[in-house]
């Protein structure tokens, strides 16, 4: 039991470290203000620069909002 327990909490624990590590779009590389977890979000379907990807911590780092169509 004890063991099951454990494992139940190092899964958690790890599940939450990567949870930063998802990749999120950017509509260009400079001036975004914010962020999405989808590639065909209908806030990027205005984009007219290229649409990058970054890493979810990256983009938080960067003050980057998750964009409110996805809130």
């Amino acid at each position: 039991m004890k063991t099951i327990v454990t494992l139940l909490i190092v899964a958690f624990l790890i599940s939450f470290s990567t949870l930063d590590e998802e990749e999120v779009y950017l509509c260009g590389t400079e001036g975004a203000k914010k962020y999405h977890l989808s590639k065909s979000c209908r806030g990027l379907s205005g984009c007219k620069h290229e649409i990058t990807k970054k890493k979810l911590s990256e983009a938080k780092e960067l003050g980057l909002k998750l964009c409110a169509w996805e809130d």
